[in-house]
């Protein structure tokens, strides 16, 4: 019997090691891949959701930012990891919404590339410009881009990005074409922001709100239906006359696609519990964070955002690609 008890063991030992999802699931640390440099809104969200999935799994989750062509080249190489739960991908509506329709090339479906694992937080989009801009609201706002279009830069994190997308809208809304500056992620657009180097961008609210409340930029109108409570004396968009201007970013999970349904569980369950944790919940509140609701966590109805925004974004950013930057 003895000899009989080690033979299975050593099946089950073998059967362990070649089957993926088979050996408790982590057993090292996990790459959380970040295709924007540190310190943008992704980033910042996917630190404190990681940091609170970690102590759930039992296992560091170690932050990778490979910023570049608005977060899909680290995207592309995150699919195309191996589909164990060790490396997954922090994405966002950029990379998983707007690419497809700015990058004739792409080389990674959204839809079908990926395992959805669930979605982490919603943040409005916000029309923020240096200091010292001369408009004060969003009519003096748009006047002043529509007289000095030829002068003025606008500037986004690389085509393909949230700020790129909301401000091709912006732009579509309001008729102009201003000169559009490229950067390898939020911080570095919002430091040249901050400095004057730029005119106006239009970013996810959670990474600027520390800026727009200290006054070192100026916050002229949010995309969202109502006023948000961390900036409650900034307009929305349609208070101020430009109720076509509704946009709202997110950010979610993904692993590589075939990654075992196992796995998918525990990452979703170490999600929802960070999204239920107070702490957690606070720091992106005082971002400007939405907080998915709990039916809005699951992998299916990741699945299904992904899909219905390809269409919707694609409609929106017809024709404008690498080529419009």
């Amino acid at each position: 019997m003895s000899r009989l008890l080690t033979l299975v063991g050593g099946v089950c030992t073998l059967l362990a090691g070649a089957v993926p999802g088979f050996a408790e699931y982590p057993t090292r640390s996990i790459t959380l891949v970040v295709p924007f440099a540190a310190g943008g809104p992704t980033d910042a969200v996917a630190r404190i959701v990681a940091d609170h999935m970690a102590k759930t799994l039992g296992q560091p989750i170690v932050v990778e930012n490979d910023a570049g062509a608005g977060g899909t080249t680290a995207t592309r190489r995150a699919a195309q990891a191996a589909p164990n739960g060790y490396t997954i991908v922090a994405g966002s509506m950029g990379t998983h919404a707007a690419a497809p329709a700015q990058y004739p090339n792409l080389r990674y479906d959204p839809a079908k590339d990926f395992t959805p694992i669930g979605l982490t937080a919603e943040v409005p989009a916000v029309i923020v410009t240096r200091k010292d801009f001369p408009a004060k609201d969003v009519k003096e706002f748009v006047e002043y881009v529509k007289k000095y279009q030829d002068k003025l830069n606008e500037a986004h994190a690389g085509v393909g990005s949230q700020s790129h997308t909301y401000c091709t809208l912006l732009h579509q809304i309001i008729g102009t074409k201003t000169g559009r500056v490229a950067y390898r992620g939020g911080a570095p657009l919002l430091n040249d922001l901050v400095a004057g180097q730029v005119d106006f961008s239009c970013v996810s609210l959670s990474s600027v709100v520390s800026l727009i409340q200290a006054g070192t930029i100026k916050a002229i109108a949010i995309a969202s239906p109502e006023r948000v409570d961390v900036i409650k004396n900034v307009p929305t968009a349609a208070e101020g006359g430009l109720p076509e201007f509704q946009a709202s970013g997110w950010n979610a999970i993904f692993a590589p696609k075939n990654t075992p349904q196992d796995i998918q569980a525990k990452l979703n369950d170490a999600l929802v519990k960070a999204l239920d944790d107070e702490g957690t919940r606070k720091r992106l509140l005082e971002m400007g964070c939405v907080i998915p609701a709990k039916a809005d966590r699951t992998p299916q109805a990741l699945q299904k955002q992904v899909e219905s925004e390809v269409v919707l974004w694609a409609s929106v950013l017809k024709g404008v690609n690498a080529v419009h930057n």
